[in-house]
């Protein structure tokens, strides 16, 4: 028996910038509608050729700069200048679409008070502080965050790092380092926090382990990433 072909939300795609392969989640696809216009296509489900191209905000600039759609359609196409702004307007709609249906899901506290208590619990898997969260409130959600880990670590939240005797054949050790959940600072303003997710003046969030919540750190890591952050970054590890 022949092997089934591979799916194709499973095999690489190239970008058209970099002439890089790597799986369809590091990339943007992008069709052309009938009037030769380039047009994003974020849930790489809308018909005809796609041409692909790395989420990055700087690759899409320069994929309109050196008229590569062009080419990677093998005709002529039309993109517009603001396209990598509305790319970013996009991938933000859906990430802030994401975190409302997490709200409806019950995956989304808000409050300084019960963010922390929700840390303290051990049940989130992300916070997210407003662009206007002041450094003291995200300094003692911080504090909480350190105190959870200290207590997953099951070490008390002043003990020092210790030796071991070296007659005991026994190397030096140390603390293990606090994990604590992702901190997503400065990407959302709280206006756009507060159509999310329903409320008003929301300066502090906690997210919840869940299918939605899920969804919406995926979306979060892929606008994230075309902002210039991190091309590794995956705030879905803690789900894992």
């Amino acid at each position: 028996m022949k092997d089934k072909a591979p799916k194709s939300d499973e095999m690489e795609r190239t970008c058209v910038v970099t002439r890089e392969a790597q799986p369809p989640e590091g990339l943007i696809r992008f069709v052309r509608a009938p009037d030769g216009a380039v047009v994003p296509d974020l849930k790489g489900k809308l018909p005809g050729r796609g041409v692909w191209v790395t989420c990055r905000r700087d690759r899409v600039e320069e994929a309109v700069k050196r008229k590569a759609f062009a080419r990677g359609f093998k005709t002529e196409a039309v993109a517009a200048p603001d396209l990598p702004d509305l790319v970013d307007k996009l991938l933000l709609t859906a990430t802030l679409s994401a975190l409302s249906m997490a709200r409806k899901a019950g995956a989304v506290v808000t409050g300084f008070g019960q963010v922390t208590d929700a840390i303290m619990g051990g049940k989130v898997v992300a916070v997210i502080h407003a662009a206007e969260a002041a450094d003291d409130g995200k300094r003692k959600v911080g504090q909480a965050v350190r105190r959870r880990g200290r207590l997953e670590a099951d070490f008390d939240e002043d003990a020092d790092d210790y030796e071991v005797d070296a007659s005991d054949n026994a190397a030096i050790r140390q603390q293990p380092p606090i994990s604590g959940p992702p901190v997503i600072e400065g990407m959302f303003a709280g206006r756009e926090l507060d159509l999310a997710l329903g409320g008003a003046n929301v300066i502090h969030a906690a997210l919840l382990a869940g299918g939605a919540s899920a969804s919406f750190l995926k979306c979060a890591a892929a606008l994230a990433r075309y902002r210039g952050g991190m091309p590794e970054t995956d705030w879905t590890a803690n789900l894992r």
